[in-house]
């Protein structure tokens, strides 16, 4: 593996601190382990429509998702009220704690960065502009314009060519195993942030760097 041009973040758990949006579900009388069940069924549905050929924005499927999981639960409001103010969490989410530090390692290396979420850009703007670290970002993209989210080929294939570079110039950070398998397949290096020490999934693609902290990715890419 090469020294990568460019590195693409993805942006939901990798650089954004989504354990606050559990108290979301709290604030509407819903039990907070939902949660991950209903994030896990925003992926699933949209990873079923990059399958089937389309997608849909992230806004559109998470509200869905959770107007069905919430109509079983004995939430304290309108049901439109409650997916409003789960949704408007992530409008207030901040990075995790190793992020200001290793943008700022990796942009001391020289290495061009951009976001490729499948959320929507703007989300990510406002994260990294709380964040402090905005202005280390080439870009900031969004599957909604890739037409397929993250794992399709196509979402990486975008993001190759707005950057103008090959495959084996860029590199993917992510926490999430099915995001590194993804970029693996279509021709990226890939690092996977392991923050929380966990097994990797043996039916994915192992990741070409693993770290439990996006300094300690810097430093093994400064080494290289």
């Amino acid at each position: 593996m090469r020294l990568p041009r460019v590195i693409i973040f993805d942006v939901n758990e990798t650089l954004s601190d989504m354990a606050p949006m559990a108290a979301r579900f709290a604030d509407v009388g819903a039990p907070e382990h939902l949660f991950p069940t209903w994030f896990a069924g925003v992926l699933r549905d949209g990873f079923a429509l990059a399958v089937a050929g389309t997608a849909r924005p992230f806004a559109e499927v998470g509200s869905g998702v959770l107007e069905a999981l919430l109509s079983d639960a004995a939430i304290d409001r309108q049901l439109d009220d409650a997916v409003d103010h789960i949704m408007a969490g992530f409008a207030e989410l901040e990075v995790h704690p190793d992020v200001v530090d290793g943008v700022n390692a990796l942009a001391a290396q020289g290495i061009r960065m951009i976001t490729l979420s499948n959320g929507s850009a703007s989300l990510a703007q406002s994260l990294l502009e709380r964040a402090g670290v905005r202005s280390a970002f080439e870009l900031l993209l969004s599957v909604e314009d890739a037409g397929r989210w993250k794992p399709h080929a196509d979402a990486y294939c975008y993001a190759l060519e707005q950057c103008g570079i090959e495959p084996g110039d860029a590199m993917l950070v992510a926490v999430h195993p099915w995001d590194i398998d993804g970029a693996h397949r279509a021709g990226l290096s890939t690092a996977w942030l392991d923050r929380e020490n966990r097994p990797y999934p043996d039916h994915f693609v192992p990741a070409d760097v693993t770290a439990q902290s996006l300094p300690d990715v810097a430093r093994m890419l400064g080494e290289r």
